[in-house]
């Protein structure tokens, strides 16, 4: 049965207003919802960056039953794994174990911050293999040192942890990363309805969950979602490796200068049509992913929610 999730945009909302967000989200039956963990916005419009732990830790105390998760974390750069593991490990039990660790190679933006620099992208991988090896060995309890190529511990030891596996997915734009899911962590997370990255997960021993998360933008109208999703959204026709690289929000603007609405609009959905948000989603379940991240784009987060409720959960439900 699919799963239906919700997108806590921190790069959108303030640290009170998502969490309001999420109790709206677990009232009309969301199943889970997912936050982002930046330093940064992508573009100056969005506006807010919070501290997506702090805000986890407001939201397992603000909810009793939405499953919470990390979409995603990079324990990288800016955070060691250690932190992660420990983090992930508090909010678990904050949240009577409703929490999933979502983890990923991150971008430039939120993780050139502390002036390490920003490596390659095959040290990024490598990175991002060692500091799963930590977390699930912290979170297993049964890792206290170690020493790799770009991590170390040192008779590291989390006091307090959930009882059983606190799961962990891994982010995958592409099959070698979707083959480093399977190898090391418990599910997928993705951004595109792409079957073969549920062929690499399964081919490398993947079982787990394969998240997927889904831009759309309800509005009253459809030329007013697509003034929306430009102002907010623009951003993200950029592609993956763009993504990655830039290291500020000027370099977004300059990025994005001569994208249209009409050239968000073709990523994302706009208006008010259920039909045309359905046939979006429909991909990725046709694709093979079961866990739907639903990301409404701007403000309109209530109307939103309530849109979902009458008309899409009960189109999803079942399925």
């Amino acid at each position: 049965m699919i799963k239906l999730g919700y997108k806590l945009m921190s790069e959108e909302h303030g640290p009170k207003e998502l969490v309001r967000n999420l109790v709206r989200a677990e009232q009309a039956g969301f199943d889970l919802a997912a936050i982002s963990d930046h330093f940064s916005p992508w573009i100056e419009e969005q506006g807010h960056a919070p501290l997506a732990w702090s805000v986890l830790g407001a939201c397992a105390q603000a909810t009793s039953r939405i499953g919470l998760m990390t979409a995603v974390t990079c324990p990288i750069m800016r955070y060691h794994p250690a932190i992660i593991a420990q983090g992930a490990a508090t909010v678990a039990l904050l949240s009577d174990n409703r929490f999933t660790l979502g983890l990923g190679a991150g971008e430039r933006l939120n993780e050139h911050v502390t002036g390490e620099g920003w490596p390659g992208v095959g040290e990024r991988h490598e990175r991002l293999s060692e500091a799963i090896d930590i977390i699930q060995g912290l979170l297993a309890g049964d890792l206290t040192n170690y020493r790799g190529a770009y991590f170390s511990l040192d008779q590291a030891r989390l006091f307090d942890r959930p009882p059983g596996k606190l799961p962990v997915v891994v982010a995958a734009g592409g099959p070698e990363a979707a083959r480093l899911a399977a190898r090391k962590g418990d599910g997928l997370v993705v951004t595109e309805p792409k079957p073969e990255l549920i062929e690499a997960f399964r081919s490398a021993g993947g079982e787990g969950p394969r998240y997927a998360e889904v831009s759309m933008c309800w509005a009253p109208t459809e030329e007013e979602a697509r003034k929306t999703a430009h102002h907010y959204f623009r951003w993200s026709v950029t592609g993956w490796p763009v993504q990655a690289e830039l290291p500020n929000t000027r370099g977004f603007e300059a990025a994005t200068k001569h994208v249209t609405p009409e050239v968000v609009a073709q990523q994302v959905t706009c208006g008010p049509s259920a039909e045309m948000h359905l046939k979006s989603i429909t991909k990725f379940i046709e694709a093979g992913y079961d866990h739907i991240i639903l990301t409404q784009v701007g403000p309109q987060q209530a109307e939103f929610i309530a849109f979902f409720e009458r008309e899409l959960a009960p189109a999803l439900r079942g399925r």
